[in-house]
C-alpha cells in the first residue's frame, strides 16, 4: 500500500471508528479525559472543515501528552495499571488523529483500535459487550478496506467486504478457540487494580457494610443441584467466620488450617458451584461442607479457602451435609476466644448480659430470651439503619433499635459473650432464586447476610440467626418479603414487575451458558471434548499438530473455493479479454477500480483522455452487447477480440 495522503471520507471514517471502540469506558473516564478526547476529536473535524489550516506542531501535542500523564497520575496515583493504562491510550489515539496525515498514518490509528478492542475485556466478558465489540471490528476493517481504494466503492460495499472477510475468518477462529493449548488462568496477569470494582464479603464487619451490600444485584454465584434442593430456611452459604471484635467491627483471625470433625445423620446434599470474580480467597457452601474443592483448603471453623484469590470465575463440585454437630471438643484456649470482648465498650449491654446471667443459670434459657427481647420489644428490620456511634451495640439496643442483619448478629453475639456463652459470627449468603428457564440457583449479593453460632457443651456449635426472631420472612421468604417497601432495593430483589424479572431470568440463563461454554472453556473442557473424539491424554504437542491440521484444512478448502472461482474467470473469454483492455490502460495511470462498472469505467476515461473515447466507446459496448445481450454471437467475440488488440493507450 503507498503512503498516500488521506481524505476527508477516510479521517471521518477512523474518527468513527475510534468514537464507536472508546464509547464503553466513557462511564469509567474521569470526565476531563472524556472532554479532552472529545475536544481533540472536535479539533480535528474543524480542521478537515478548514484545509487550509495547518495540522497542530509537535511540540503542542507533546505538551498535551504531558499535562494529561500529569492528570491522569494524580488522579490513579499511577499511570501503571488498568484503568490508568487504558485511559492513557485513549488520550494517546484521540491526540493521534491531530497528526493523522497519510494512510501509513491511518493504518496504525486502526491497528490502535483494535488494541483498545481488547481492553474493554478487562471490564465486561458478557455476550453483549463480545457481540458489540464483534460490530468494533466489522466497522473498523470496513474503514482499513476503504484506504486501500483509489476510488471509494461506497460505504455499503466496504461494509460487505469486511463482513465477508470476517465470515471467512470464523472457522479458523474457531479452530483457534477450540484446539490451541489452555491454560489454567489468563494468558496475561492482568493488573492489580483490574479487581477494584469487585463486590463482595470481606473479612471484617461494621454496622452498614452488609446492607450497603444488599443494594446490589449483582450475581455472587450459581448452584445447579443434582439432588432436590433444601427448603429455602436451610439456606445458608457460609463465608468468613469472624471471631475478634474491637467495639464496633468483627475481623476474621489468621485461618487455622485443618480437618474439621463433625457427626451427621443426614443425606448429602450434591451440587455444583460457579462462582463469580471476588478476589478474595474465600469459596462458599451450604452449612455443612462435606467436600473441599480442589485447590482449596478447610479451616477448623469450616472455611473453605481457595489457594488463590479467585480472580476469574470457578467451578466446583461440592457436598454438603444440612443435619451435622460439630465442635463438641473444642479446646479451652478457642472456647475463651469466643467469649472475649474489648474492655470500656457498651457498658449498658454488658449489664444487660450480667443480669440475664444471674437470672438465667441454663445458657440455651438465656438464649431465648434474648431473641424473645429482639421479637417483642420493637425491633424493626430495615436495609436504611440509623447512624451509630462509638457503642454501636448500645445505640441499636436501647436506642435506635432498627437494623439490619449485621446488627442483630453483633448484638447477640456480644450479648452471648458477656454473659460468658462463646459465639462468633458468620457470614455468607442466605437463600437465593431459582431461574426455571436453566433449572439452577442464583445467589446474588443482595442476598448477603450474618448469623451467629453459638457453643454449647452437650451439642457444640450451633446455628443461630437472630434475624430470624425479628422478621422470620427474611428467612423463609427472602429479603424483598422482610424489609418495608420503602426501603431501596435492587430490580432483581424486587416482586414488582414480574414480567421484567421475567426477561432478566431468561437472559441470566443466556448469559450462565456463555459463561460455562465460552468463557469456562478451559482444560479439563476441552479434555473432555478431545476425549469425546477418542483422543485421550491430549498433550500439547497433540494439540499443536491438531491445530496445525485443522488450520491447514480450513485455508485449503478456502483456497480451492477462491481458484474455482478463479478458473471460472479464465475460463471466460470476454472477461478475460476485457482484462486485457483494462490492463493496457492500468499501465497508463488509469486503473478501473474494483467495483466500478463498465460504463462508469469509459465515462470517467472520457472525462480524462478524450482522444481514446471513440476506442473505448466500441470496446465497451462490444463488451456490455456480450456480456449481457441475448444475442451475441461469435462474429461479435472476434471483433471484441479485434479491437482490444488494436487499442493503444
Amino acid at each position: 500500500m503507498k503512503d498516500v495522503p488521506l481524505n476527508t471520507r477516510d479521517v471521518l471514517w477512523l474518527l468513527a471508528a475510534l468514537t464507536l471502540v472508546a464509547a464503553p469506558h466513557a462511564e469509567r473516564l474521569p470526565w476531563w479525559v472524556t472532554g479532552l478526547a472529545v475536544v481533540l476529536m472536535a479539533w480535528r473535524i474543524y480542521l478537515l472543515a478548514q484545509p487550509r489550516l495547518p495540522l497542530p506542531r509537535k511540540w503542542l501535542l507533546l505538551l498535551i501528552v504531558a499535562c494529561a500523564t500529569v492528570g491522569i497520575y494524580l488522579n490513579y496515583r499511577s499511570i501503571f495499571g488498568r484503568d490508568p493504562g487504558v485511559t492513557l491510550l485513549i488520550i494517546m489515539l484521540a491526540l493521534k488523529t491531530l497528526e493523522t496525515r497519510s494512510s501509513r498514518d491511518g493504518m496504525l490509528l486502526i491497528f490502535l483500535c483494535y488494541f483498545l478492542i481488547i481492553t474493554s475485556f478487562f471490564f465486561s466478558q458478557t455476550i453483549l459487550t463480545a457481540i458489540y465489540m464483534l460490530g468494533c471490528v466489522w466497522f473498523i476493517t470496513a474503514g482499513m478496506l476503504g484506504m486501500h481504494y483509489t476510488r471509494h466503492p461506497g460505504y455499503r460495499t466496504q461494509l460487505r467486504t469486511s463482513g465477508i472477510l470476517l465470515a471467512q475468518a470464523a472457522p479458523l477462529m474457531l479452530a483457534l478457540f477450540l484446539f490451541f493449548p489452555r491454560v489454567q488462568g489468563p494468558l496475561w496477569g492482568l493488573p492489580q487494580d483490574a479487581y477494584s470494582g469487585v463486590t463482595g464479603l470481606s473479612d471484617t464487619m461494621a454496622p452498614g457494610s452488609l446492607s450497603n451490600l444488599s443494594l446490589s444485584d449483582a450475581v455472587a454465584f450459581r448452584v445447579g443441584f443434582t439432588t432436590p434442593p433444601p427448603s429455602p430456611k436451610h439456606l445458608y452459604w457460609r463465608g468468613p467466620v469472624l471471631w475478634d471484635f474491637d467495639g464496633r467491627t468483627w475481623t476474621a483471625p489468621r485461618r487455622h488450617y485443618g480437618a474439621p470433625r463433625y457427626q451427621t445423620s443426614s443425606a448429602p446434599i450434591t451440587y455444583d458451584v460457579i462462582i463469580e470474580p471476588h478476589n478474595k480467597r474465600w469459596l462458599f457452601a451450604l452449612e455443612l461442607p462435606g467436600r473441599r474443592p480442589p485447590r482449596s483448603q478447610a479451616t477448623i471453623d469450616f472455611q473453605l479457602i481457595s489457594n488463590t484469590p479467585v480472580t476469574q470465575r470457578l467451578r466446583y463440585e461440592m457436598v454438603s451435609y444440612l443435619g451435622s454437630s460439630y465442635g463438641i471438643d473444642e479446646s479451652a484456649e478457642v472456647l475463651a476466644r469466643a467469649t472475649r470482648l474489648p474492655p470500656h465498650f457498651n457498658p449498658r449491654a454488658r449489664a444487660y448480659a450480667q443480669s440475664l446471667r444471674a437470672k438465667f443459670s441454663d445458657d440455651r434459657a438465656l438464649m431465648r430470651e434474648v431473641l424473645n427481647l429482639f421479637r417483642s420489644q420493637g425491633f424493626s428490620y430495615t436495609l436504611t439503619p440509623p447512624l451509630l456511634g462509638t457503642h454501636t451495640v448500645d445505640e441499636f439496643m436501647f436506642d435506635t433499635k432498627s437494623g439490619f442483619c449485621e446488627h442483630y448478629a453483633s448484638t447477640f453475639a456480644v450479648l452471648m459473650r458477656a454473659a460468658g456463652i462463646p459465639s462468633r459470627i458468620v457470614t455468607g449468603y442466605l437463600g437465593g432464586e431459582i431461574n426455571p428457564v436453566g433449572n439452577y440457583m442464583i445467589v446474588r449479593q443482595a442476598d448477603a447476610h450474618a448469623w451467629t453460632e453459638v457453643w454449647f457443651s452437650d451439642e457444640g456449635w450451633v446455628r443461630v440467626d437472630p434475624t430470624a426472631a425479628v422478621s422470620p420472612l427474611r428467612v423463609e421468604s427472602g429479603i424483598a418479603a422482610a424489609v418495608p417497601l420503602t426501603d431501596p432495593l435492587p430490580l432483581m430483589a424486587r416482586r414488582d414487575y414480574q414480567w421484567l424479572r421475567q426477561a432478566r431470568l431468561t437472559w441470566d440463563s443466556l448469559s450462565n451458558s456463555w459463561n460455562q461454554l465460552i468463557l469456562g472453556y478451559n482444560p479439563e473442557r476441552q479434555r473432555n471434548l478431545l476425549s469425546r473424539a477418542g483422543i485421550d491424554d491430549a498433550t500439547w504437542r497433540t494439540l499443536t499438530v491438531i491445530l496445525i491440521g485443522a488450520t491447514g484444512i480450513i485455508m485449503l478448502v478456502l483456497a480451492l473455493i477462491m481458484l474455482s472461482r478463479l478458473r471460472a474467470v479464465v475460463r471466460d473469454p470476454v472477461r478475460l479479454i476485457y482484462n486485457q483492455f483494462c490492463a493496457k490502460l492500468r499501465r497508463q495511470g488509469l486503473p478501473r477500480d474494483p467495483a466500478e462498472g463498465p460504463l462508469a469505467y469509459a465515462a470517467r476515461l472520457a472525462s480524462l483522455r478524450p482522444d481514446l473515447t471513440p476506442g473505448i466507446e466500441t470496446i465497451t459496448r462490444l463488451y456490455v452487447t456480450l456480456r449481457y445481450s441475448a444475442h451475441a454471437d461469435n462474429h461479435t467475440l472476434l471483433e471484441f477480440k479485434r479491437e482490444v488488440s488494436r487499442f493503444h493507450a
